[in-house]
């Protein structure tokens, strides 16, 4: 993908921009959206080339063969009572039918289609004509699809999808046979620790834009003293038949009022490279530091030209931003000049029967349990999430660390860090313009022990500093002295799992092995230092006494032992977080250490508290109080006795 660059010199940053967008797809005066989300007919086959030797793109799924009903966005693993689909390793088939008006021919407008997310490839025909492939999944793709369409009559669309998993997929994966009583079967064999659900997991929109229109748009935003400043680059593309085209671009407030604008004539398709200056400007502040946190402006962004036949063209895009920086030293990350300490989880894109599909109603729950608890924060573990989750993130000011789709990263190739890279690419151009992103993870536990880690992982953190200007991590597993990733990133974080996975049972190590750890990182690379994944598997409803592993008290006393540590830490300046692992329990391949998926969640994976919910929001608040000047919650703390002065219980002989 080729990108344009400008410098804002005053700022010191390098922004670019591809020269192909992703903007989320968004209804205006110029452009309409329509949702094919909804019952999709599915099939499956247990050979991968069939569909494809047979032409099932052809016509009607239906006629390939006996299709079944299937929920689109949604995994298709769980809607079954079928062991063999939820097992399924290789190609599945969706298609649908739907109609276009013929006001959008007549109109001349241009006709795209987008999905949200398939996972892990995809191949699209619409009226049996390939339109569009696609590779990595958790992120969005669009095609133009103008002339393939049928205007004022039906339309199908086809989608294979792939979920083969290989050394060179991100994330990785290999292929296995085994002998079984029916002869050899294909299974996917895989290292990361959550269930490989496969499908289309997000929204399916048509959208229209006219022939002229905004391809992109790139923010970056600055502070100086009570004034906001936007810089933005706006690009354009579509019809050659055309006089200069003009760009007004305008700042709307959270109550819809412009409070700022500016234009330009002569626009080139590279783009118009523009500020605009906000006095007393209303910042975006994390959740708890403000009392008006996740505050957003609409940069509103019109483009209009003639045509040769004295025909206007005119487009219209609404951009949500909001106005803040992101600074780090060797010890601390400011947002708005200001530390913070983030303290939050790492989360799945799980939930029962959907998998991985877009659950609005989820979403919106799992927000407000964040915010009931006192998180500022979470990682996208262990891929990018929907959109319409961080949309969420970007309104309610929960701090975001935004991790690309590799996770136990190994067997370092050039294909694979090509498409390492591309995934980073198109997560940073999906992103880019979010306030709440405040840090790109490039992987999750990587083997860096290996020598071989040191130039990919130099080659993967400089391709993601000449995208963005925002800090770079990743999730390390190894001990600080035995890898080579650490050393290019702009943040240490790292995963432990002491007295669980390592002297289980013995919470008395916790202590002096974090604080130790975490100071052994910050003496070798003299950065900031944040600790990603620590905890234990919970079994709701287990309670022992004393506390013993796997109970809802150990779960407890584990929690309590980090937090001791990380108080000390954070009086040392350099430690700049806290993440336990997970916020809610979740789905993962069958394992004798996995009792029906991943417990360690502080809520099930139908999101009830188990007992450490209310021990962690207890702490998390009182961090909120002496950092932010938080007020507590009136309830955190439940009546039990009034509080008697003991010289009033003295009884006078």
């Amino acid at each position: 993908m080729e990108l344009s660059c400008w410098v804002i010199v005053g700022a010191m940053v390098t922004i670019c921009q591809a020269q192909s967008g992703i903007l989320y797809p968004r209804d205006s005066e110029t452009r309409q959206v329509k949702s094919l989300d909804g019952i999709w007919r599915f099939r499956s086959s247990n050979d991968s080339a069939q569909g494809f030797k047979e032409t099932w793109f052809a016509e009607r799924l239906s006629k390939s063969g006996p299709t079944i009903p299937m929920p689109v966005p949604s995994s298709y693993n769980d809607i079954t009572e079928e062991k063999a689909l939820r097992e399924h390793v290789g190609v599945v088939w969706y298609d649908r039918t739907f109609f276009v008006p013929q006001s959008w021919k007549d109109e001349h407008l241009r006709v795209w289609i987008r999905f949200g997310s398939v996972h892990y490839l995809a191949h699209v025909w619409i009226n049996g004509k390939p339109v569009v492939y696609h590779e990595i999944g958790h992120l969005p793709f669009q095609q133009d699809i103008t002339e393939v369409l049928n205007y004022g009559t039906e339309n199908r669309i086809t989608v294979a999808v792939d979920n083969t998993l290989t050394a060179t997929t991100v994330p990785q994966g290999s292929l296995d046979d085994i002998q079984t009583i029916n002869g050899a079967k294909t299974v996917q064999r895989y290292t990361f620790d959550f269930f490989n659900y496969a499908g289309i997991h997000r929204s399916v929109h048509l959208f229209t834009t006219p022939d002229l229109y905004i391809e992109d748009v790139t923010v970056y935003t600055d502070i100086i003293g009570s004034k906001g400043i936007v810089y933005f680059n706006v690009s354009y593309s579509g019809t050659k038949d055309r006089s200069s085209v003009n760009c007004w671009v305008d700042l709307v407030d959270a109550d819809g009022a412009s409070i700022a604008s500016t234009s330009k004539d002569g626009i080139e398709p590279s783009g118009f490279i523009g500020k605009i200056e906000i006095p007393n400007a209303k910042l975006w502040w994390p959740y708890m530091m403000n009392p008006q946190p996740g505050y957003l402006y609409t940069l509103q962004i019109r483009i209009s030209t003639s045509t040769q036949w004295s025909y206007n063209v005119e487009d219209i895009y609404r951009q949500p931003i909001g106005i803040r920086t992101i600074h780090w030293t060797n010890s601390s990350l400011l947002i708005n000049n200001k530390p913070v300490y983030l303290r939050g989880f790492g989360r799945h894109e799980d939930s029962d029967i959907r998998g991985k599909g877009l659950d609005l109603p989820l979403v919106a729950k799992d927000y407000n349990l964040l915010k009931w608890i006192g998180a500022n924060a979470y990682r996208t573990s262990h891929y990018p999430y929907a959109e319409e989750i961080m949309d969420f993130a970007d309104e309610q000011g929960i701090m975001i660390i935004d991790e690309c789709p590799s996770v136990d990263t190994d067997k370092f190739s050039s294909v694979l860090l090509k498409k390492h890279k591309d995934s980073l690419t198109e997560l940073i151009q999906r992103d880019k313009n979010r306030p709440s992103v405040i840090m790109w993870s490039v992987a999750n536990e990587p083997r860096t022990q290996y020598p071989a880690s040191s130039d990919y992982f130099r080659s993967v953190v400089n391709h993601v500093k000449n995208l963005d200007y925002r800090p770079v991590t990743s999730a390390i597993a190894q001990a600080p002295g035995y890898e080579y990733a650490g050393q290019f990133m702009d943040i240490i974080g790292f995963n432990r799992y002491n007295a669980w996975y390592t002297e289980p049972g013995k919470t008395e190590v916790i202590q002096l092995n974090i604080e130790s750890e975490a100071e052994q990182w910050h003496k070798k690379h003299n950065k900031p230092v944040i600790i990603m994944e620590y905890g234990a598997d919970t079994m709701p409803g287990l309670h022992l006494m004393p506390e013993y592993i796997w109970s809802e008290e150990y779960q407890i006393e584990l929690l309590s032992e980090h937090f001791k540590a990380f108080d000390i830490l954070r009086n040392k300046s350099f430690f700049i977080g806290e993440m336990i692992w997970n916020f809610a329990d979740f789905k993962t391949d069958q394992s004798t250490t996995r009792v029906g998926g991943n417990k360690k969640g502080i809520f099930t994976r139908n999101r009830q508290p188990k007992s450490a919910a209310r021990h962690v929001r207890k702490r998390y608040m009182q961090l909120a109080q002496e950092l932010d000047s938080f007020d507590i919650p009136e309830d955190i703390d439940k009546y039990t006795a009034s509080v008697v002065s003991p010289q009033s219980n003295r009884i006078d002989l």
